[in-house]
């Protein structure tokens, strides 16, 4: 019988002329099936054609690349309808009349786009409190576990069997036997450093685990794109805390090569706990799928506070990129001003315009990302990008003391997100992300002086010099700018 010589890098395979015709047939059968489902969803061009052109002329690579990065999940429901109406009937939060709040026009119009996108209430009787380092922010937070009378649910995308994780466990623990409700979400990938039996301690003794999305070898593909980078707790259906701070060391007592990661978390009591509960039960039930958390419904509080806030959450399934529509409408919005941190700055094109079309009108838009990073990958990628900033008018800063893990964004006098959205392709359109968007002019100036004294750490880009970094930096960040989008 003849055979013949299948030529497809990196392998060379003899295989007889059946088994050649079999395998040539089952993989052209994918490759096509692949290119059918790319072109249905209707992506953006640029990126349908980039996947388009990987499949067919990258045999095997293109394939593999495609099932683990370029599937999309939009549509696809976390949970059945039915549960959702439950929990929505049990946990959703109740809407203010944003017509009776003093908002601006801008300020309004975003209330409506968020609430749109996610169903995210206004909410107007909150109180918060900003930490912009480690000790002060997990100082806090055992005071509140350790405090707790009722119930703690915890979602974090990295808990660490570290230092700082097992004194987080050792208070869970004991509130677990004490007969609290204690619930916990960590992500599966973001937590895969920590050893299996620092989360079998906490189940053993009552603290109910979970991992999200966990990769097992059947389902590799099908969940290690996606990750729930959220960080909330919610102690007692009374205190909150949201923002950029996972549970590592890394965050009190730096590492060995590092300081202390600068990052920016928020303690919030009010009306937003209800969304922040509601949130962390539409989580918990995806990995339960079924609604078996007792009921937790803050009591009403009343505060002498009236600071606006919503919580939008975000994700791969959800049919719009909520946060990121939300942060171009923002931008687009800006009169004045516009400051972002960002670990990672990798903007869709749409953002990236709307920040140049404002520095061209004279807004004053500045970006600080850091100076080195914790991926090569994305920061060399991230400075793919700041050329074109620099050439608008946008002023970029490097912060030069250790890695900036804030993700925060100042508009104006009267707008301030942070929470766990970094300004980049992973979490706009694969991650499950959860921002807040604050409608106070006195938090607005306190974040504002932040990023001020972070400036005092920063160095400052200029074109005429940035121009002249190395060729091999330009031709790498050129490199990974192509690949930016599944970084």
């Amino acid at each position: 019988m003849a055979s013949y010589l299948i030529m497809s890098w990196p392998f060379t395979i003899h295989l007889n002329s059946w088994v050649a015709l079999a395998v040539i047939l089952l993989y052209s059968v994918m490759v096509i099936a692949s290119v059918v489902v790319v072109l249905r969803e209707n992506r953006n061009p640029i990126r349908a054609l980039s996947w388009v052109v990987a499949l067919i002329f990258l045999p095997g690579i293109g394939l593999v690349f495609y099932l683990f990065f370029g599937r999309s999940l939009k549509g696809v429901h976390m949970i059945s309808r039915r549960n959702k109406r439950k929990l929505m009937q049990d946990y959703s939060p109740r809407r203010v009349d944003i017509r009776q709040m003093e908002l601006s026009a801008e300020q309004r119009s975003l209330v409506i786009l968020s609430h749109s996108l996610g169903r995210s209430p206004f909410t107007a009787n909150n109180e918060l409190e900003i930490f912009t380092d480690g000790p002060s922010k997990f100082a806090s937070l055992k005071r509140d576990l350790e405090n707790a009378k009722r119930s703690i649910l915890l979602q974090y995308y990295i808990f660490l069997d570290d230092r700082i994780g097992n004194e987080i466990a050792d208070i869970l623990i004991r509130k677990s036997k004490e007969g609290l409700i204690v619930k916990v979400i960590y992500d599966h990938v973001g937590s895969f450093s920590a050893r299996n039996k620092f989360f079998r301690k906490m189940q053993d003794a009552g603290v109910d685990t979970h991992p999200f999305f966990k990769v097992t070898f059947p389902q590799l593909a099908n969940r290690i794109n996606w990750r729930n980078h959220r960080k909330i707790v919610v102690i007692d259906e009374e205190i909150g805390y949201i923002g950029g701070m996972n549970i590592a060391d890394r965050y009190v007592y730096g590492s060995p090569e590092d300081r202390p990661w600068r990052d920016t978390h928020f303690r919030v009591r009010g009306d937003i706990i209800e969304s922040l509960i509601y949130s962390f039960v539409i989580d918990w039930n995806f990995l339960k799928k079924d609604p078996e958390m007792p009921k937790v419904v803050p009591a009403p509080v009343t505060l002498n506070n009236s600071t606006g806030v919503q919580l939008l959450t975000s994700g791969p399934t959800e049919t719009w990129n909520n946060l990121s529509m939300v942060f171009l409408k923002a931008i687009s919005s800006a009169r004045k001003t516009i400051y972002i941190q960002t670990p990672y700055f990798l903007p869709t094109d749409a953002l990236l315009s709307a920040l140049q079309s404002a520095a061209l009108a004279k807004v004053d838009v500045r970006i600080m990302m850091p100076e080195k990073t914790d991926s090569v990958l994305l920061h060399y990628a991230s400075f793919s990008y700041i050329t074109q900033c620099l050439k608008a008018g946008i002023k970029v800063y490097l912060y030069e003391p250790g890695m900036l893990h804030a993700k925060a964004m100042i508009i104006d006098d009267e707008l301030v997100t942070a929470g766990s959205t970094n300004f980049d392709f992973r979490s706009f359109e694969n991650n499950f992300e959860c921002n807040l968007f604050i409608y106070d002019s006195c938090i607005n100036r306190t974040m504002r002086d932040i990023f001020f004294s972070d400036l005092q750490n920063c160095r400052k880009l200029r074109l005429s010099e940035w121009r002249h970094r190395p060729l091999s930096q330009r031709f790498l960040e050129s490199l990974l700018r192509l690949v930016s989008p599944i970084l």
